[in-house]
């Protein structure tokens, strides 16, 4: 069973679809019980990264979230569930997210924001287990003012050019995150998510 964590920001429905589309089996959820016994989880997201942060601290689910990856639980990050895994935000003022991975989250300056529509992938590590079957080219969908700045480049899986060369999807370990939305993204998004049911 996949876990796809509900804190009331993001398309948690289409995101459920899409994973049962591939033959995945989901549940959206908020309770921490659930999300523990789950053998994948989900973190989705459409918004800000504080009242993102409020509402996971507010739902006791931030040390869930830590204790989930720790355990070495395939977990997926979707948009905001991608910045939200990094230490700080520019958005909102140096907001503080979950700290799983060294960086930050900055802000687009060179294009306007937000970074809406198709765009393509340039895969970094074919290795990630997300592109079994997926092509470097690959077009995806977005909808982001906000892209993430590791400090390790190891974690870096994919890239994207808006402007410049920004990263677009990460994997370290059990970890896998992207800043697209491949519950939008047709069939190479279905594709991507078939992989992770299929960890």
């Amino acid at each position: 069973m996949i876990a796809i964590i509900d804190y009331g920001m993001g398309n948690l429905r289409s995101v459920q679809k899409a994973i049962e589309n591939v033959g995945g089996q989901a549940t959206v959820t908020e309770d921490p019980r659930v999300i523990q016994s789950a053998e994948k989880i989900v973190l989705p997201g459409v918004g800000a990264m504080q009242p993102a942060m409020e509402k996971l601290q507010a739902l006791g689910l931030v040390p869930i979230i830590k204790k989930v990856i720790d355990e070495k639980k395939p977990f997926l990050g979707i948009c905001l569930g991608l910045q939200l895994l990094f230490e700080k935000s520019e958005e909102g003022g140096n907001v503080a997210g979950l700290g799983i991975l060294a960086g930050e989250v900055k802000r687009f300056t060179q294009l306007k924001v937000p970074h809406m529509g198709w765009n393509r992938l340039k895969l970094a590590n074919a290795e990630c287990p997300l592109w079994s079957g997926i092509n470097s080219d690959e077009d995806v969908y977005f909808c982001h003012s906000y892209y993430v700045v590791p400090k390790d480049a190891k974690t870096i899986s994919a890239t994207t050019d808006y402007g410049k060369d920004f990263v677009s999807a990460i994997w370290k370990d059990n970890l896998c995150a992207v800043q697209f939305h491949p519950e939008k993204s047709q069939r190479v998004g279905l594709k991507i998510l078939e992989n992770f049911v299929k960890l």
